[in-house]
């Protein structure tokens, strides 16, 4: 039995191969009049106190290793511009040992992100879900983190994500929920 659904997946595989079946995203290309970019100040609608600062400077930091583009203050003739709110913020324990302390958690933070074109004054794409997560042990712990260290993992981790999002396939979709693409309100998905 295992050697007959072997063959038959093989035989799927080599049908798709042949008829020239693969998987092509829809090529996104960033449009031609945004050369200089501007990355607003970081909303923070959560209750933790002074996460924008630390991500923002992360986020322009991201923006100046890529070099893809040049970053300018917003009023200094940039054609487009990322607007960043931290929507939500969650650090909670998912594992105890046998006195009942915390010896790992889950921190995840979301944002909600655009790219605006400014000469048009639409948005080139929106991520209404953006997630960043990090599992870790406690401080306690040999190797463990600090609640703050792993929070600078996430915002490097999103700030990455964010200037990848922009500069290399701001097309494609990796919000938690259902959203368009803003260039081709025929395109919609949900994602994992």
């Amino acid at each position: 039995m295992k050697k007959l659904v072997i063959l038959i997946c093989a035989a799927w595989l080599a049908a798709c191969a042949s008829e020239g079946a693969y998987y092509k995203p829809q090529a996104q290309i960033m449009p031609q009049h945004i050369k200089k970019i501007a990355v607003r100040p970081i909303l923070n609608k959560t209750e933790v106190f002074a996460l924008e600062d630390k991500f923002y400077n992360e986020l322009y930091d991201e923006f100046l290793r890529n070099g893809s583009y040049q970053i300018v203050p917003e009023n200094d003739g940039a054609e487009g511009v990322v607007i960043t709110t931290i929507s939500r913020y969650l650090n909670v324990p998912v594992q105890y040992d046998s006195q009942l302390i915390p010896t790992v958690y889950q921190m995840n933070i979301w944002l909600d992100v655009v790219l605006m074109d400014k000469t048009t004054n639409q948005p080139v794409w929106r991520e209404p879900a953006f997630m960043g997560m990090q599992v870790y042990a406690a401080s306690t712990l040999p190797g463990g983190l600090t609640e703050v260290q792993a929070r600078d993992v996430v915002f490097e981790q999103l700030s990455r994500d964010i200037v990848k999002r922009t500069v290399d396939g701001f097309g494609s979709v990796w919000s938690e929920s259902k959203k368009k693409v803003m260039n081709n309100p025929e395109y919609t998905t949900i994602t994992d």
